[in-house]
């Protein structure tokens, strides 16, 4: 039976594939929403981009609820010094035909998660966690409903890419993380220590876009053009696929290796968004977290492409 999903995004392209893969994959997962924050770029261009990924691959049957347009209590800072002004650049997908559907996403969590037997529904996180920590506040209830939580975000020993600390997610708002981490959900954190292993290589994209389909060539493009920031800052042959880690991590799980932790959350300005992990139990602080620090990058691959494939409609 497949297992029923709730992907919180700021689709970038990397967001955009992974909700993608999931929807080419209906016998494992079943994507009840896309719930959209404003992170990589503000909020109207998140739902904006969520949508013209749907309409490129004929996907308008999912919903897309718009959430929280900044954190709980900062001031969004968006990235389009890496993902283009719009959040999307590389490829001038069309404006969409589809809308957002009715409703504040924080409560269509709340509604999707309520209405289904305990520990069923799993969140797949890949923005910052506003969305998420707001649907907790509205029903106490919510963590231990959840099956899990699955989230990228957070580094350890990797440093941070938008502060010496800090992973760009979790720095954006680690308010709603601290709030995430201590709700007593199962969470499983993909921190860049695992993404940073698995890079658009150019023959990674060049096989992406020899399946011949419209949307793996569109994919391309964006990948290519997107993944030029990292290019640039590392030095590397592509850059990082973060966030379809946490959708390939459902599928494959054994493409991953990591262990469970206690993880606390700097909201302190000098370290803002840390994520401090006690790797090696040095505190009497219970593990609050699976951190996954290896990946099969080969394999994820294969996936990703395999199952991005499969999502076009038609």
């Amino acid at each position: 039976m497949a297992r029923p999903i709730i992907i919180d995004t700021d689709p970038s392209p990397d967001d955009a594939v992974a909700f993608l893969m999931a929807l080419g994959s209906p016998d494992e997962l079943d994507l009840l929403a896309i719930t959209t924050v404003g992170g990589n770029a503000p909020l109207v261009l998140t739902t904006k981009n969520a949508l013209k990924a749907l309409e490129l691959t004929g996907r308008g049957d999912t919903p897309v609820y718009a959430g929280a347009s900044g954190p709980l209590s900062r001031v969004l800072e968006t990235a389009e010094y890496v993902h283009g002004e719009n959040g999307f650049e590389g490829y001038d997908l069309p404006e969409p035909t589809l809308k957002a559907a009715a409703g504040f996403a924080p409560d269509a969590i709340v509604d999707l998660v309520m209405a289904r037997p305990e520990r069923t529904v799993t969140m797949c996180c890949l923005a910052p966690l506003t969305n998420l920590a707001l649907a907790l506040a509205r029903e106490p209830r919510l963590a231990r409903r959840l099956e899990r939580i699955v989230l990228m975000g957070g580094a350890f020993s990797e440093g941070g890419n938008v502060s010496p600390c800090a992973e760009y997610n979790i720095y954006v708002d680690p308010e709603a993380a601290r709030r995430v981490f201590a709700c007593g959900a199962p969470i499983v954190m993909i921190p860049l220590d695992c993404t940073h292993q698995a890079l658009t290589t150019k023959a990674r994209l060049r096989r992406l876009c020899a399946v011949g389909k419209p949307h793996m060539e569109a994919f391309f493009h964006l990948l290519t053009a997107n993944k030029r920031f990292d290019e640039n800052k590392y030095g590397t042959d592509g850059g990082p696929l973060h966030d379809p880690t946490v959708v390939a991590y459902l599928l494959r799980p054994e493409l991953f290796d990591g262990r469970d932790v206690a993880v606390e959350i700097s909201c302190d300005e000098m370290t803002r968004g840390m994520t401090i992990v006690d790797w090696w139990s040095v505190t009497d602080r219970p593990a609050n977290a699976k951190v996954l620090r290896s990946i099969d990058a080969e394999g994820y691959f294969d996936l990703a492409i395999e199952r991005l494939a499969r999502a076009a409609r038609g």
